[in-house]
């Protein structure tokens, strides 16, 4: 099928042969389906489809099944023997086993190439919903990145952004005049939370160098797009970071990536699986946030497509722009599942062929109910299809060919070596330092000052009792304006006014990396 990408099809109690036509492919699009019923065999071909027209793909390998794209096909003669009947019997001519151009991501950094970003580029929004702040302690966070802003204090990792709670909570009365109730409670509790999401392993996810969106979108020399495949068998345990990260990439994608309007095929294409743990719990202010970007992507040439078991996980406004769709198998044993059901089936145009609420029930492992984009981004009728088998191996690779992979990889070693450069904690704990020196001088200066004032009215007494301020003008030299002690005070006053504000950032700041 010329310029599209070849699904499945045939058989005689299926329809035409399905193909998902590039021009519309950044239309997004659904794989839903229950456990086991072939959403990860639907989501390998479609990586293979578009690596094949030259589209990179990024997408999430929750079971650890896909790192078999980067192998050829099995040679298994049982499973060789179903590929070859399946082929055959959808038409799929030309079929053959192949590998593909793979980079394997890892937030973690062991089963992939380390994936960084900064506090600062993922913002208060994502940061907020990342450790799961209420209104009022996200307020105080968004105070704290305003702040940063003003300060010149560049937040890298979560040792700065500790760092700037503390100076927040130390300067926590002055700025509640200014932006409103600063609590300690709040900042304690956000602290808390960081404390948290450190000891899961996030603080090896924010720092840098980061990563650089032309890495995910490369091409290899015979000019088939690069898959990346992030490692999230070990990050599903913590799914709200999970969420969060593919939530910032793809915010990242729409910032930085220029307008391009209708392209002949997507520039990227992005695979969000378990899409239900993005919209699980999330405020209205996120999904609207998801709801913008997936509107206006496109126009980026980015397409997204929710991997999920249910579409009723998928907020109604988002699945509405959803144009190409992968149905399998939906299981009904209870009345909320008929209801779900019933839903799913009334989102496809109809096919009076047969009823679309009892295909979704019945389609077996390696069909679905698909619907694509045709002529103009009309959706097609609705249809049975066998889904061709994958060329590349199907489940994982061996922990020894991974490893392979990753060092030949084209950005091995980029990402591999933290940079740890002075950012906000450096900063603060730089000028804690300089205002508590300050503060031991002007302190030492006024002890001195005092010393030589006691020792001043010292001299002026004499044994029997002290000199007259008339006679101590005649017994000296003329008149002077103003006397030793008067000058000694007024130059204490001096030296005070001086050092007053120095002297307060130091009881701020003081404290703040003691112990460090």
């Amino acid at each position: 099928m010329e310029n599209s990408i070849f699904i499945g099809g045939g058989g005689p109690d299926y329809g035409e042969a399905q193909g998902l036509t590039l021009k519309y492919a950044n239309r997004h699009g659904l794989v839903a389906g229950a456990t086991g019923t072939g959403k990860t065999v639907t989501l390998q071909i479609l990586a293979e489809g578009f690596s094949n027209a030259g589209v990179p793909v990024f997408l999430s390998d929750v079971k650890g099944d896909l790192s078999g794209l980067a192998a050829s096909g099995t040679a298994d003669f049982k499973l060789h023997e179903a590929f070859m009947k399946r082929a055959a019997t959808i038409g799929f001519d030309d079929y053959s086993y192949a590998a593909f151009p793979v980079t394997f991501w890892d937030l973690f950094g062991k089963q992939g190439h380390p994936v960084r970003t900064t506090i600062s580029e993922m913002g208060p929004l994502l940061v907020s919903r990342l450790l799961e702040l209420s209104e009022a302690q996200e307020g105080i966070l968004n105070i704290a990145f305003r702040l940063a802003d003003e300060e010149g204090l560049p937040l890298l990792d979560l040792k700065d952004l500790q760092a700037l709670l503390v100076w927040v909570g130390e300067r926590r009365k002055d700025l509640s005049l200014r932006y409103g109730n600063i609590s300690v409670q709040s900042i304690g509790a956000i602290q808390r939370r960081l404390l948290v999401l450190e000891n899961q392993g996030a603080a090896e996810f924010f720092g840098e160098p980061a990563l650089e969106l032309s890495d995910i979108m490369r091409t290899d020399d015979l000019g088939r797009g690069q898959i990346n495949i992030l490692a999230a068998d070990t990050l599903m345990a913590s799914p709200r970071l999970y969420a969060t990260f593919l939530l910032w990439l793809l915010s990242e994608l729409f910032e930085e990536l220029p307008e391009v309007g209708d392209p002949d095929k997507p520039k990227l294409v992005f695979f969000f699986d378990e899409a239900h743990l993005l919209f699980d719990d999330a405020p209205k202010a996120l999904v609207d946030k998801v709801e913008q970007v997936a509107r206006l992507i496109r126009s980026k040439g980015v397409g997204v497509y929710f991997i999920t078991q249910n579409p009723a996980d998928v907020p109604e406004d988002i699945l509405g722009q959803l144009g190409n769709r992968f149905q399998h198998a939906l299981r009904a044993f209870t009345a909320k599942d008929r209801k779900n059901l019933r839903l799913a089936a009334e989102t496809y145009r109809e096919n009076p062929r047969f009823d679309t609420e009892d295909a979704i029930r019945e389609v077996g492992v390696g069909e679905a109910v698909t619907s694509m984009l045709m002529k103009k981004g009309i959706p097609g009728v609705v249809e049975r299809t066998l889904i061709r088998p994958p060329s590349s191996q199907l489940g994982p690779l061996t922990d020894a060919v991974r490893q392979e992979v990753i060092k030949t990889s084209p950005v091995a070693g980029k990402y591999e070596t933290r940079v740890d450069r002075k950012s906000a904690y450096e900063m603060l704990k730089q000028r804690s330092e300089t205002a508590a020196k300050e503060a031991e001088v002007a302190e030492a200066q006024e002890e001195d000052v005092s010393a030589a004032e006691r020792e001043y009215k010292a001299g002026r007494r004499y044994s029997g009792g002290r000199v007259s301020r008339s006679s101590s003008r005649r017994i000296g030299s003329p008149r002077k304006t103003q006397s030793f002690g008067e000058a000694m005070t007024k130059m204490v006053v001096k030296e005070l006014t001086g050092t007053t504000g120095r002297r307060l950032v130091r009881g701020i700041l003081g404290g703040l990396f003691k112990g460090r």
